[in-house]
């Protein structure tokens, strides 16, 4: 298969010499970690500036020993400031017990916090067999 353009490669042909899947280069896009440009038929493109990001964020996985949705959260916090202001407040926050509970007590407080949250977030099979019901 000839490339589309001298100084691009076509997604497969990018596959095929970066050792990465079409479909693990179509996510590393999507993530935002690599962008491509786009043929005129709408066909990913990936050239030299490509292909170098490509070779370093594998070597950089490959030293750090960490995964491409880790490198894809890194970026997020870089582009969402309030979503790093809430994990940087959330790694400092040391575990507290509410002054209104005694020590003997927090134990049992947050198990019924964690029980409160999952009933509200996991519907009960009464309510999901009245949806089906509902949906026939």
């Amino acid at each position: 298969m000839q490339a589309a353009a001298p100084d691009a490669l076509t997604i497969n042909e990018a596959a095929a010499t970066t050792g990465w899947s079409a479909r693990m280069l179509r996510y590393v896009e999507r993530i935002g970690l690599v962008s491509s440009t786009r043929s005129a038929a709408g066909y990913r493109l990936y050239g030299p500036a490509e292909l170098q990001r490509l070779r370093t964020l594998r070597e950089l996985l490959g030293r750090f020993e960490v995964g491409l949705a880790e490198i894809g959260f890194a970026l997020r916090l870089r582009r969402e400031p309030e979503l790093k202001v809430a994990v940087d407040d959330w790694l400092a926050t040391e575990p507290a017990r509410p002054e209104h509970v005694a020590a003997a007590d927090w134990l049992r407080f947050e198990q019924e916090k964690h029980q409160r949250l999952l009933a509200v977030a996991t519907p009960s099979p009464a309510t999901s067999s009245t949806r089906t019901m509902e949906a026939a």
